[in-house]
Order: structure tokens, then C-alpha cells, then sequence
């Protein structure tokens, strides 16, 4: 049960079937009006700096995220507090590093980019194979856990409810990316970030007034709450005090968060390189925002509900949030409103994260895999019929990956998830990380190169991650009964991403054979892809 009363129970449910109701008509009216792929993928970018920057920062900040972070704060304090930080250090590196390149050098998706600086169709199909690697995981652990959400705050226990949630919720999911496109899922996510900020300061404020504004006395209760004592305000609670399994696990989240496709591909649909700066300043600066509220939220949460309450509610304090919001509203009506104005924010985060994820797979799948990949259908000096019949297969892409999605999610809602969370970041860390900085910024890399990255960096997560205690020798593993436990982090990121730059290396250098003619395609659209001079063909 939650602890909820029944109104807040009443009001949560029918604010989710308004906001899915609402959030799909949005799609239906802001989505592409006719077969243009230019508007299904980008939406024209016509998205200006601020509403870019919304919808960046809503797509970055995932339901896995939003969750997961105010629950480790609330278990382990001074651990969790790092972790918000490294969220938001991945998106000002992105920034700083990578935006600009990436809008100038894309066009629609991850295997645009990379094949900006090595084309052929080897490296579309690669990046499409990753592009799902990195997803799908991430979206299974977000509708898996969206069953379990909702039992939490409707207060029903059965197995079959459980179904029935993931199942309506995908394929609601399923409708935003297929009708809505880039726009219409931009808009979603622009409606999310704007009631998940308003809701969390709304919460974090009646946290603080709890405590009458004093600080030291919201932690010396979260102290005593959260069971750890004074070890609450140092490092060391998670990860059992292995320092090094930190680093890992940060080191991981800072160069994968950034680095996952549905990210980088809201930097090509804006429309200039002052335009993408001007978002990504907005995106930061909400994104910062937000994890300063987590942080308030999640010490809250240690200091009113207590980690006994907690994690008996989940053992990864995923429902923390939820539960502290109960515990600082009021009684009646002003109670209620609360409540349900948290569990709407985090229904339209989940609706609309995985929204993105679906779209960011099924463009790889209709445009690298389908339409490049596979029967190089695009040529310069666009056929008629291209249009129309990629267009189709994007959207029977996102039907198919949704549904995939959907019959992954139903068992795996029994497992524990933090192994599929750690796989999309450790991916994105260890293969697709390596291979953007390589691509914008190495002049020697050649294709072999990124190809070794993609594969090497990917294969090395797969190898690594089965060793991890996330998967065995522990009672939080996906298989706690077992013990094949042999590599001694919970991250592979110590590892994998070294692993990812030394593969792109040796490719490079083992593979010169066409090094000399990729370079100078290369210094052909440097100036383009860093500086944004104008290219003598973007086809």
C-alpha cells in the first residue's frame, strides 16, 4: 500500500488519463501533416532556444533518472549527492564538447554522424546495432517499472495489474513517437520538464518549511533516518566504501549520459550552431536546477520517511520521492493536489522519456539500418518515393521496438533493473563516447577505426557487465541465487571506456590503407563540422 488516502488515490488516476489523453492529442496536432522527413525527424527546427533547451533537458532527464537519483540520495546521502552532480556535469560537458559538432555534423540520426566523417554502409548498420544496445535496455527498465509505479500510488498489489500498466502504457508510448515525430515528442517533453520542475520545487519548499529552513536540521534527521549515522554525510555508504567502484560508476554516468542517441539527436533538429548554444545554456541550467531539488527531495525523504520505509517499498529507493511527497502534504484537499502533482510529473516523465527512446530507434532502424543500411535506398537528389516509404517504416519501426519493449518489460519487472540501467550508460560511455570524440575532433580516424570503437567498446560492456555483482553474487542482482561474480566493480566503465578508445586507436593505426583519403575527407568538412562553415553538400 502507499500511505495514500483515497482522494490523493482518486486524483492521481484521473490526472494520468487526462495527461495521456491531453499529451496524445498534443502529438496528433503538433506532429508531421504529410510524408517530409525533414519534419518527422527534426521538425523543421522550428523549436526555438528555450523550448529546445526545455525539451533537451526533459529527454536527458529520464524517468530511470529523476527516480533513481532522489533514491540513492535518500540511502546513501553524500554518495547520491555525487551522482546528481555527475548527471548534470554529463550535459555541461556535452556543451562544451560536443554540441555545436554534432548539430553541424548531423542530419537526422546517430549513423548520420558518424558516416558525416567515414560514410559506407558498414558503419550505418554498427551504429543502428548500438543505437539499440544503448535503448532498449533503458526503456525495459523504465516500462517495467512503470507497472510497479502505479500499483505503488493506486495502491493495488496483483500481478495482473502490474501487465495491464505496461501494456497500456506502451503502447501509449508507442503513439507519441509514431504520430508525433520530433516535434510532437519535443512538446511532450517540454510540458514534462516544465510540471516536474514546477512539482519538485513545490515539494522541496514544503520540505524546507518542515524543517522551518534549517538546514542543519533537515540533515541531522536525515542523518538518523537513513540508518548510516555521520556515515551519511561522507563518502563511502555506497558501493561499500570501494572508492574506486565510485569512480567507476561516476566516470560512467559523466561520458554516458550525454553520449546516448536520443540525446544527441535533439542536437540536429536545431536549427543553427547560436541556436543549439542558446538551448544547451537552458538545458544546463534547468538540468542543475532540477538536481538541486532531487538533492533537497531525497534528503527529505532519508529524514521523513526513513530508509526502513523505503526500501520496503523498493530496495533501490525508486518510490522516494513518491513517499516523501505524501509525507509533507497536508491532509485533505491541499494534500491531495500535491500528491498529484508529483505522480503526474513523474507519469508524464516516464510517457515521454521512453517516448523519446522509441523515436531515436526507430529513426536509426528506418533511416541506417533500412533506408541506408540495407538497400541504399537515400541517394543525393532525393527520389520521389523515398520520403513516403521511410517515413512508413520509421513509424512500423517504433511500433515494432515499442512492442519489443513491451514483451521485454513483463518479466523483467521480477528482476532487479540496475544491471539494464548500467548497461545503456556503460554503452554509451564505452562505445559511443569514444567514437563522437574520435569523429570530431581526431583527423587520423578512419572507418576501421570507428567500426573497432563502436564494436570493440559495445562487446566489452556485454563481456564485462556478466562478471558484475548487478548480476550475481548479491542479493540486488538479477540472479541472486547465483555466484559467477568475477570482476570486481558494479560498473565496467574503468575498463570498457579505455577499452573503447584503445579499439578506435588500433584500428586507426593497424588500418592505413585509405587513411590518407579519409583524412582528406575529413579536413574537407572540418571547418564545417567545427566551426560550421558552410559545407559544399550536406546530402
Amino acid at each position: 500500500m502507499t500511505g495514500f488516502d483515497e482522494s490523493a488515490q482518486t486524483m492521481s488516476l484521473v490526472a494520468f488519463i487526462a495527461v495521456a489523453t491531453v499529451t496524445l492529442l498534443l502529438c496528433v496536432m503538433t506532429g508531421p501533416d504529410h510524408d517530409d522527413l525533414d519534419e518527422f525527424y527534426t521538425g523543421y527546427r522550428t523549436l526555438s532556444p528555450v523550448r529546445g533547451g526545455l525539451a533537451i533537458a526533459g529527454d536527458y532527464l529520464s524517468a530511470a533518472t529523476v527516480l533513481g537519483t532522489t533514491g540513492v540520495i535518500a540511502l546513501t546521502g553524500y554518495d547520491g549527492l555525487v551522482l546528481a552532480l555527475s548527471t548534470a556535469l554529463s550535459l555541461v560537458l556535452l556543451m562544451f564538447l560536443l554540441a555545436e559538432p554534432l548539430r553541424n555534423a548531423g542530419r537526422f540520426t546517430m549513423g548520420d554522424i558518424l558516416t558525416r566523417r567515414a560514410p559506407g554502409r558498414a558503419v550505418r548498420v554498427a551504429a543502428c546495432a548500438v543505437t539499440l544496445t544503448a535503448l532498449v535496455p533503458l526503456m525495459v527498465v523504465q516500462l517495467a517499472g512503470s507497472g510497479d509505479l502505479l500499483a505503488f500510488i493506486l495502491g493495488f498489489d496483483s500481478s495482473g495489474f502490474r501487465t495491464g500498466c505496461i501494456i497500456t502504457l506502451g503502447i501509449v508510448m508507442i503513439g507519441y513517437a509514431a504520430i508525433g515525430g520530433m516535434k510532437g515528442t519535443a512538446f511532450i517533453h517540454i510540458v514534462k520538464t516544465v510540471v516536474l520542475l514546477v512539482a519538485c520545487l513545490t515539494v522541496s519548499v514544503l520540505i524546507m518549511n518542515r524543517f522551518h529552513w534549517d538546514t542543519g536540521a533537515l540533515l541531522d534527521a536525515a542523518r538518523h533516518g537513513s540508518g548510516a549515522g555521520d556515515a551519511f554525510l561522507r563518502s563511502g555508504v555506497q558501493f561499500g566504501g570501494n572508492g574506486t567502484d565510485m569512480v567507476s560508476s561516476e566516470l560512467t554516468v559523466v561520458l554516458g549520459g550525454a553520449c546516448l542517441p536520443h540525446i544527441t539527436m535533439r542536437m540536429t533538429s536545431a536549427r543553427s550552431a547560436p541556436a543549439i548554444r542558446r538551448s544547451m545554456s537552458w538545458a544546463v541550467s534547468v538540468v542543475v536546477v532540477l538536481c538541486l531539488l532531487l538533492t533537497v527531495i531525497g534528503v527529505g525523504a532519508a529524514a521523513l520517511v526513513g530508509r526502513t520505509a523505503i526500501t520496503a517499498a523498493g530496495p533501490q529507493g525508486n518510490s522516494a520521492i513518491l513517499q516523501v511527497s505524501g509525507a509533507v502534504a497536508s491532509a485533505g484537499e491541499a494534500g491531495a493536489v500535491v500528491v498529484t502533482a508529483m505522480t503526474t510529473a513523474i507519469f508524464l516523465t516516464l510517457l515521454a522519456s521512453v517516448a523519446g527512446m522509441i523515436l531515436a530507434c526507430a529513426n536509426s532502424l528506418a533511416h541506417d539500418l533500412f533506408a541506408h543500411g540495407l538497400h541504399g535506398m537515400r541517394t543525393p537528389g532525393r527520389a520521389p518515393v523515398a520520403g513516403p516509404v521511410e517515413m512508413g517504416t520509421a513509424r512500423a519501426a517504433a511500433a515494432g521496438v515499442g512492442l519489443l519493449t513491451i514483451a521485454l518489460a513483463v518479466p523483467a519487472r521480477h528482476w532487479n533493473l540496475q544491471a539494464l540501467v548500467m548497461l545503456s550508460f556503460c554503452v554509451g560511455a564505452s562505445a559511443l563516447a569514444p567514437a563522437l570524440v574520435y569523429s570530431m575532433f581526431w583527423r587520423r580516424f578512419t572507418r576501421t577505426g570507428l567500426l573497432c570503437t563502436l564494436i570493440g567498446g559495445t562487446v566489452s560492456v556485454l563481456v564485462l557487465i556478466t562478471g558484475t555483482d548487478l548480476v550475481s553474487g548479491s542479493p540486488a542482482a538479477v540472479f541472486p541465487a547465483h555466484d559467477f561474480n568475477w570482476f570486481p566493480f558494479t560498473t565496467t566503465g574503468l575498463v570498457s571506456i579505455p577499452a573503447g578508445f584503445l579499439a578506435g586507436w588500433l584500428g586507426t593505426v593497424l588500418g592505413q590503407r585509405t587513411a590518407v583519403e579519409e583524412r582528406r575527407m575529413y579536413e574537407a568538412e572540418e571547418p564545417w563540422i567545427l566551426a560550421g562553415a558552410p559545407p559544399a553538400d550536406r546530402t
